[in-house]
């Protein structure tokens, strides 16, 4: 598999040269942040929003990014064109760089730069014709006041402990609900319902990552008259659905067909979801950053 990694100034282009400091206190303490991306057709979508994303996550962590915008979103579009791909997933990591075996930020000199380009295949394709099997895990989102889910950190702790239970219940996601018991998102994923052509989403508030597809979906939605509601949701509202599909980078859109092993509306992905795929298919075409 075509594959180019970015370390801190050196490119590489296989695992084995693809080798990070153990004093990296990203690796020690999940100490830094990053970002999912894709590319389609030769351009990184909606690079600008993740770069964005990223830097606001630097700066909520007080992590200042030893390179500029315009810079980092070069880097990206290097690392993708290195991959000799037109279609390919990027990770972006900043880490608080190499320090001690102590906690301080202050003993970590600079913060550090990883890249990595490849392809991705976060499901198998039949899923996305068949669906998603989930459940609800045990495992409470992380509260906004302990860690805000706005600043998308590398400490997943929370996230994988989620998808373990989701793993030995035989599901492929996960519903984290929030301390007050409503639904927050899946393990890696922001999750929507259908009810009557209307399309709605747990708000920001309620502990979720702002996800870039999710906003994209949003705004698609919005462009073609679907009404989107962005509110206070408890399982029974996604039981109740018409229709329930995930979105995220990795994953684009995915319908889900059962929750608990209960179906979700007639069992089978839903027409809503079907055009809304469709609609984001075609806006993967021309809405990006070209780097060919």
């Amino acid at each position: 598999m075509a594959l180019s990694v970015y370390l801190n100034g050196k490119w590489v282009s296989s695992r084995k040269e693809a080798l990070v400091p153990v004093f990296d206190h990203g690796l020690l303490y999940g100490d830094g942040i990053f970002e999912g991306i894709r590319a389609y057709n030769g351009l990184v979508f909606r690079l600008e929003d993740h770069i964005d994303r990223l830097y606001n996550s630097a700066k909520g962590i007080s992590l200042e990014i030893p390179v500029s915008k315009k810079e980092m979103i070069e880097l990206v579009c290097e690392s993708a064109r290195r991959t000799g791909l037109d279609n390919c997933y990027i990770r972006l990591l900043v880490t608080r760089g190499v320090g001690d075996l102590g906690i301080d930020p202050k003993k970590c000199e600079k913060p550090s730069i990883y890249i990595i380009a490849t392809g991705i295949a976060l499901y198998p394709e039949d899923r996305y014709e068949k669906g998603l099997d989930v459940v609800v895990v045990s495992t409470r989102r992380t509260r906004p006041d302990m860690l805000n889910p706005m600043f998308k950190s590398l400490n997943y702790l929370n996230n994988i402990l989620g998808k373990i239970e989701a793993n030995r219940m035989g599901a492929d996601e996960g519903i984290m609900l929030n301390a007050e018991g409503y639904v927050t998102e899946c393990t890696a994923d922001n999750i929507f319902a259908v009810k009557n052509g209307e399309l709605y989403t747990p708000p920001v508030y309620h502990g979720i990552l702002e996800g870039i597809t999710r906003k994209v979906i949003i705004e698609i939605a919005k462009e073609h008259d679907i009404p989107v509601h962005e509110q206070g949701m408890v399982v029974q509202n996604f039981l109740s659905a018409d229709e329930v599909f995930l979105t995220g980078s990795g994953a684009e859109l995915i319908p889900v067909v059962t929750i608990d092993k209960k179906p979700v509306g007639e069992g089978k992905p839903g027409p809503v979801f079907k055009q809304l795929r469709e609609w984001f298919k075609e806006r993967t075409k021309y809405d990006g950053i070209p780097f060919k």
